[in-house]
């Protein structure tokens, strides 16, 4: 980017970013993003972008729906807020509360909303704090993450995202929270091990982990689907059943992290069902309002919501919620969010546009620089290696990955740089053309990293 506009110059002045070298970006600045519409959207300069990222893995529906913004819009002007403390509720928050749990065909039991997948997930580490102790079993509250897993930034959930970089010089993980093996087959697994076995091999280390720690001191287990921002791992055949099996042995609640999986992006409602996971306690967001207005939920099982309830019968109260939990505006959008998903038939579409999106993506398969082609549905990762036949990384770690990043605006596509792996995640709404076209600029990147680094 050439020399720092004024607005550019202000944001600089003023603007501590998420997930930025700030070092950095007082020389280069922002890319200002002022509009967006479909799947593209448009910077200050007026270049247009395919966004392949969704923003952040969210924007199901796509950029300038207005049916969300006439949603928001109409519960604004009746009421633009209330809360969902000391018994009271608000008609938007009690039919998307049941319209989750319904959606789950009444596995789940009870819905509590956050404003964001990092508080459902920092409202889950209580939780299951809450239920152990309503249960009587106060020393049962460890809780078990997986290495490159990534559950959120607050102080609890931060510690169980497994990404070194949410941890160093935060002061974490907490000492309650500990990581098992990533299941990484392509990275991971032994030489000549099948992923049937390489998924043996991590629930047999889950289980020693839990056995060493004691089983009675270990609460739960929590894991995405489909990891997301820890390279878009894909598990190997038979791994959640065999990894429920631990927990089931051990009386470990299995947690479901869907705040990236849900509502469609595995060409499924929930990614759970792809993989056939029976979890006790359900995350989503993101795409639960296409991030529209934040919002984020937490849904729990009888067996976790009974005891909780009763508990807080004993205490006089269940201590924990948020001033904009079940917020009218964000539970608005997300109704009608969830309209447009099942009306347009966008979960089938995922199914269908990622289908061509892993074909075509695996037409680079040959390339020198990929080492693997790997995602469900319509999230992607494509690894980009120093060496194909060794698997060898670059040095340093993000050498490829970060110059593709960069590389792709030029080309007027919007990708996310993972170390090494380039991701994809393009909203629900995307079409034959343009998965075509994302991949074709993707291709021409490709080789431009394939000059920086030659």
């Amino acid at each position: 980017m050439s020399e720092l506009s004024p607005a550019q110059q202000q944001d600089v002045q003023h603007h501590l970013h998420s997930y930025t070298n700030a070092v950095k970006h007082r020389a280069v600045g922002p890319r200002v993003i002022e509009r967006g519409e479909g799947i593209y959207v448009y910077d200050d300069q007026g270049n247009r972008y395919l966004e392949a990222m969704s923003g952040l893995w969210s924007v199901a529906v796509g950029f300038g729906e207005p049916r969300l913004a006439e949603a928001a819009h109409r519960q604004l002007t009746r009421l633009p807020y209330y809360h969902t403390f000391t018994h009271k509720s608000h008609p938007a928050v009690i039919e998307l509360a049941e319209r989750l749990i319904g959606y789950t065909g009444g596995r789940m039991s009870k819905a509590f909303f956050t404003n964001s997948g990092s508080e459902a997930n920092d409202t889950v580490v209580k939780l299951v704090w809450f239920y152990n102790n309503a249960m009587g079993r106060r020393d049962k509250k460890k809780i078990i993450a997986r290495q490159r897993g990534y559950h959120g930034v607050t102080v609890a959930s931060a510690s169980m995202t497994g990404l070194p970089g949410n941890h160093k010089d935060f002061d974490l993980p907490l000492p309650q929270i500990f990581h098992t093996g990533c299941p990484h087959h392509y990275r991971n697994a032994l030489p000549g091990e099948s992923e049937e076995d390489f998924a043996t091999r991590l629930a047999n280390e889950l289980d020693a982990l839990i056995l060493r720690e004691g089983a009675d001191t270990v609460a739960a287990f929590i894991g995405e689907p489909v990891m997301g921002a820890g390279g878009v791992v894909v598990p190997p055949r038979t791994y959640w059943e065999k990894i429920q099996a631990v927990c089931r042995k051990h009386d470990v609640l299995v947690i479901a992290d869907e705040v990236i999986t849900g509502f469609g992006r595995l060409g499924m409602r929930f990614g759970s069902e792809r993989f056939g996971i029976e979890p006790d306690i359900l995350v989503l967001s993101k795409q639960i309002t296409s991030s529209y207005q934040p919002l984020g939920a937490v849904l729990i099982n009888e067996r976790v919501a009974g005891p909780v309830a009763e508990h807080s019968g004993k205490l006089g109260t269940f201590g924990h919620g948020y001033t904009a939990s079940g917020h009218p505006v964000a539970t608005a959008v997300a109704l009608e969010n969830l309209k447009i998903i099942d009306e347009r038939n966008l979960i089938q579409n995922a199914a269908d546009m990622g289908a061509l999106m892993h074909e075509l993506l695996r037409g680079y398969a040959d390339h020198p620089l990929v080492g693997e082609v790997r995602g469900v549905g319509l999230i992607a990762g494509v690894e980009l290696v120093a060496d194909k036949a060794t698997k060898r990384p670059f040095d340093p770690v993000g050498r490829a990955g970060g110059y593709a990043y960069e590389r792709a605006h030029d080309h007027g596509l919007i990708v996310r740089g993972i170390g090494d792996t380039v991701a994809f995640c393009p909203p629900l709404i995307i079409q034959e053309t343009q998965v075509r076209d994302m991949v074709d600029r993707f291709g021409r990147t490709l080789e431009d990293v394939a000059k920086h680094v030659g």
